[in-house]
């Protein structure tokens, strides 16, 4: 099982990557009133058939040629569920993928959230032709990320230079940091 929960997130970004996405949304929710930390990611990928779908949380199924097992789907879902929590995935081949875990915020059982900042900053840098919509937040308070805006307003900038990934960088930490309020995930 991966140490972070943001490592699964970008495990299962990548999936949406390899399915042809050219648009991944990603949210993460915390709701201490609720005691829930909500993962969501979206995909308009190539989805996935009911058979692949009926497969794809048993760990000795894979779509990829390169190996014979797939842990990612069901270490994340293990996760989930290992704090009291929930996870679905919905699949519809042509049109995408939603994968969702919910987390029981205070279970001594759940992984810290980790470094947001890295896994996003790692997909919006290493995926130019992919668009990705971020959206944290914490009790009431968001930020968001939508690189659709930040291609229009760059231009022919590459999101991958290094001035827009140092700002991204800076972006994400800075928003993370105002949304959280000084409490750690």
């Amino acid at each position: 099982m991966l140490p972070e929960i943001s490592l699964h997130i970008l495990d299962v970004a990548e999936n949406s990557v390899r399915a042809g996405a050219t648009l991944v949304r990603i949210e993460v929710l915390a709701d201490t009133a609720e005691n829930t930390l909500s993962v969501t990611i979206a995909d308009n990928g190539c989805g996935m058939s009911e058979e692949q779908l009926a497969k794809v949380e048993d760990p000795f199924f894979t779509t990829r040629n390169t190996r014979k097992v797939g842990l990612g789907i069901p270490f994340f879902k293990q996760a989930a569920l290992a704090t009291g929590g929930s996870f679905s995935i919905r699949s519809k081949e042509g049109e995408g993928t939603v994968t969702k875990a919910v987390f029981v915020l205070d279970s001594i059982d759940r992984m810290p959230l980790g470094d947001m900042t890295a896994t996003i900053h790692t997909l919006v840098t290493c995926h130019e032709e992919m668009d990705l919509y971020y959206r944290y937040a914490r009790d009431g308070r968001a930020f968001t990320l939508d690189t659709r805006e930040m291609r229009e307003i760059l231009g022919n900038v590459p999101l991958s230079s290094p001035e827009v990934s140092r700002f991204l960088k800076e972006y994400l930490d800075e928003n993370r940091r105002e949304v959280d309020s000084g409490s750690a995930l």
